[in-house]
C-alpha cells in the first residue's frame, strides 16, 4: 500500500470518527429538548475539528512507524487519484456552502448554519477519501 493510500485511510477514519464524537456531544442536548439557541455546540465543534487535525498528524506518523512505506513521494498515479478525489469532495463543500447560504437567507439559527457547513466539510472528506480508495483499487477512470 502506498504512502498516499495509507494517508487516505487515516484521514477517512478520522473524518468519520471526529464527526461521530461531535454528534455524540451535541445530539443528547437536542434530544433532551434544549432549545437550539441554548445548545452548546461551539466548543464541541472547535475541539473535534482541532482534535481531527492533531489526530491526522499523529495518525500518519503512527501508520508510518508501524508499516513504513518504501517512499513518501507520490507518482503520477497518486496525483491523478488525488485530483479525482478532490473534485468529488469539493462538490460537497459547495453543497454545504449553498445549504448554509440558503439557511442564512431564511434567517435560521446560527446552529443550523454552522452544522450545515460542518456536515459539508465532513461529507467532502469522506466522499473524497472513498473515491480515492476506490481509484487505488480499480484505477482511475479514463473518460
Amino acid at each position: 500500500m502506498s504512502y498516499e493510500e495509507k494517508g487516505t485511510w487515516v484521514l477517512l477514519t478520522i473524518a468519520v470518527g471526529g464527526y461521530v464524537v461531535y454528534l455524540f456531544l451535541v445530539l443528547p442536548q437536542l434530544l433532551a429538548g434544549t432549545p437550539v439557541d441554548e445548545v452548546d455546540w461551539v466548543t464541541p465543534m472547535l475541539w473535534t475539528i482541532g482534535g481531527a487535525i492533531v489526530a491526522g498528524i499523529v495518525g500518519r506518523i503512527l501508520v508510518e512507524i508501524v508499516s513504513p512505506s518504501e517512499s513518501t513521494r507520490g507518482d503520477i498515479r497518486d496525483k491523478e487519484i488525488d485530483r479525482l478525489g478532490e473534485r468529488v469532495g469539493g462538490s460537497f463543500i459547495v453543497i454545504g456552502g449553498m445549504g448554509a447560504l440558503i439557511l442564512a437567507m431564511l434567517d435560521v439559527d446560527t446552529f443550523w448554519i454552522a452544522n450545515a457547513l460542518y456536515l459539508g466539510f465532513v461529507l467532502s472528506g469522506v466522499l473524497s477519501g472513498i473515491t480515492k480508495l476506490i481509484a487505488y483499487r480499480r484505477g482511475v477512470p479514463t473518460w
